[in-house]
């Protein structure tokens, strides 16, 4: 069993918190765009609350444990490794109680290239333990924006794991999709759940408009998200999103290995 100490160790050394590759400026950028209610920074969200930039500030001081003061706007963003810690422990008892019902759940991406793995191995330890993996909609067109216009993606899943990629980029299956914020796909997938009368997910797992876009549609959402996506952490103020994990999303794909371990030994889910 990975102890609390060794992840904290480890988050510090692989910056998935502490100092992180995410800029103050990016970071301030998306409140920015939040408080104006920008899509690109809501990932599906709603505010109930009018949120400014002051305000999400806090949250973030709050949630993250980023500085709050708002004379700090350059270098490397921080996140405080005791909330990572702490919200790592919430996401490990949802899954804990999601396995212990058997319950179906839906797990997706929009960080193919650096998270599939450690959802895979979460999506593969409840099948394990007798949940249903749903893999709705697969095939299915997703008309998203990018920076090119609207272009169309085609929704896939990767042992358990939904993600976008552009149509002929990779055949099916393969473990390389699109980077996206969008919760476009998130609503098609329980827009054809809904649609053939199958089971609904007790629980959503993943990141950006996943969590964001089906919380907003009332569906439990856990997942994880950087100092750069107030959203998630507004829908947990709120009561949308039950748990949003501060720490970097982008760094390499095999450092999210030891969190993986840790989350599966607490929600008593290791082999």
């Amino acid at each position: 069993m990975l102890s609390t100490a060794a992840l904290r160790a480890h988050l510090l050394a692989a910056r998935l918190a502490g100092p992180v590759a995410t800029s103050r400026e990016e970071s301030l950028r998306s409140y920015r765009l939040f408080a104006a209610r920008d899509p690109r920074a809501l990932l599906g969200l709603d505010p109930e609350w009018g949120w400014g930039e002051g305000d999400l500030l806090a949250l973030m001081a709050d949630k993250c444990g980023v500085s709050d003061d708002p004379r700090h706007v350059s270098g490397p963003d921080v996140i405080d490794p005791e909330r990572t810690l702490a919200a790592l422990d919430a996401f490990a008892g949802r899954l804990r109680q999601v396995a212990a019902a058997r319950a179906p759940v839906l797990f997706g991406t929009g960080h193919p290239h650096r998270l599939l793995g450690f959802y895979v191995s979460l999506a593969e330890a409840l099948s394990a333990a007798g949940c249903e993996v749903l893999t709705p909609a697969q095939g299915c067109g997703v008309d998203m924006a990018s920076r090119f216009g609207v272009r169309p993606y085609t929704l896939d899943y990767v042992r358990g794991v939904a993600l976008v990629r552009e149509p002929g980029a990779r055949p099916p299956g393969s473990a390389t999709g699109a980077h996206t914020h969008s919760p476009l796909p998130v609503r098609v997938a329980l827009g054809a759940l809904a649609d053939s009368g199958g089971p609904l997910p007790a629980l959503v797992v993943g990141d950006h408009g996943w969590v964001c876009g089906a919380g907003q549609l009332g569906f439990e959402a856990i997942g994880l998200a950087d100092t750069d996506d107030p959203a998630l952490f507004v829908g947990e103020a709120e009561g949308r999103v039950s748990v949003a994990v501060p720490l970097d999303d982008a760094v390499r794909s095999d450092y999210y290995r030891p969190l993986t371990r840790y989350l599966l030994d607490r929600a008593s889910l290791a082999a």
